[in-house]
């Protein structure tokens, strides 16, 4: 079987957004904010700057430089996406049995009553993400889709209910939308 000479992929820059490339540190400045990120594991890719696109390259790649190629790609695209528009994850409190109290202090969620347990439940908030309770909505917010589904999976993950019937006790915290900003 042949092998590739050259796979590349390319992701176009918006108005108002510039990408540095050192090396491997991809940095994107865009309204929102900046991002910067070490893809120094990548080894065997290429990322360059030409005119208003990105383009991530490897020559002679054997599968993982290929498969490396698309996930560098995808992650600078949603770079891009996050500094111009940003990510926000919606969850929905649900109880049957105790009223859960949500409430975001000093960079954590905390978490009380929760199957009427007195003790807190607490998950921190990485800088760069807000989170906001309304009502029995949770919001996470921010541009760095890592760290925003992160946190909102943190959250879904301290309320899960061990060790009892899942069509009994329905209570907890549950991711019900992704979005764009």
């Amino acid at each position: 079987m042949a092998r590739e000479v050259h796979v590349s992929r390319e992701v176009e820059i918006p108005e108002g957004v510039s990408v540095e490339v050192e090396g491997l540190r991809v940095k994107v400045k865009g309204p929102k904010g900046e991002i910067l990120k070490d893809f120094s594991h990548a080894r065997g890719v290429n990322i360059r700057v030409e005119g208003n696109r990105v383009i991530i390259e490897s020559f002679f790649p054997r599968a993982r430089q290929t498969a490396l190629v698309g996930s560098l790609a995808s992650h600078i695209r949603n770079m891009i996406v996050g500094v111009t528009r940003g990510f926000r994850y919606k969850l929905k409190i649900i109880y049957v049995h105790y009223p859960i109290s949500v409430k975001v202090e000093k960079g954590r969620v905390v978490i009380s009553n929760f199957l009427g347990e007195k003790s807190l439940r607490a998950v921190e908030v990485p800088s760069g993400v807000r989170v906001t309770v309304s009502g029995q909505d949770v919001i996470v917010e921010g541009i760095d889709i890592e760290s925003v589904s992160q946190t909102a999976a943190r959250i879904e993950e301290v309320t899960r209910v061990r060790d009892k019937d899942r069509r009994k006790f329905m209570d907890g915290i549950y991711i019900y939308a992704r979005e764009v900003a």
